[in-house]
């Protein structure tokens, strides 16, 4: 930023001036910052180096709050998450927490799906195709015990396991189980919720 130094704050790109906010609102090494959409307008490389600056000062104690609707970002960054809905708090907690529900295991193998599948509590994700001739098993839990078993019956079957990945729930999936009504499917209108107020003294 120094060699932006002799310029007016006129001529100064939207990121630009996201950089000087952020500059501003760390000066004197506050304990709490609080930021809005910190890196609207900025372009991938200046966004890398507010993350970069964001954790150091996080990592040095300072207490970060952090809107932003760039969810992948705030995965990168934050420790703790909180989801407004209409505007209430619909969850909150660390990444870890918030999405422990949806780790699971997914295994890809050759052929059809095994028999003893849903006896040994897998879900068939994706059925066999006829081209590629594999199938994608989906076993509902993050413990690296538990998917032992599954892969030496499968081998013990003859199975070939192509690919076996760790999955969860990316921020942005939970926002979107949130904020989904989920007798339409459609998300629910953004913005708080105005509720009445109950009158006082009776009709008027």
């Amino acid at each position: 930023m120094s060699d932006w130094g002799g310029k007016k704050v006129s001529t100064y790109s939207k990121g630009m001036l996201q950089r000087v906010g952020i500059a501003a609102a760390m000066v004197n090494d506050p304990d709490l910052v609080v930021l809005d959409e910190p890196t609207d307008g900025v372009d991938p490389v200046g966004r890398k180096d507010i993350r970069d600056v964001l954790v150091r000062i996080r990592d040095r104690g300072t207490c970060v709050f952090l809107n932003s609707h760039l969810l992948s970002e705030l995965e990168m960054v934050c420790d703790r998450v909180a989801i407004l809905v209409q505007g209430e708090v619909a969850a909150q907690g660390t990444i870890e927490e918030l999405t422990s529900e949806s780790r699971r295991y997914e295994i890809e193998v050759g052929g059809p799906p095994p028999d003893w599948a849903e006896s040994a509590g897998l879900r068939v994700s994706a059925a066999s195709d006829a081209g590629i001739g594999t199938t994608t098993l989906v076993l509902p839990s993050a413990e690296a015990d538990a998917v032992q078993p599954v892969l030496d019956r499968l081998r013990a079957d003859g199975r070939v396991i192509r690919v076996l990945r760790p999955v969860r729930e990316s921020l942005e999936d939970l926002f979107m189980r949130y904020v989904q009504d989920p007798e339409t499917g459609k998300a629910k209108a953004p913005g708080a919720i105005r509720k009445a107020r109950a009158s006082k003294g009776g009709d008027a």
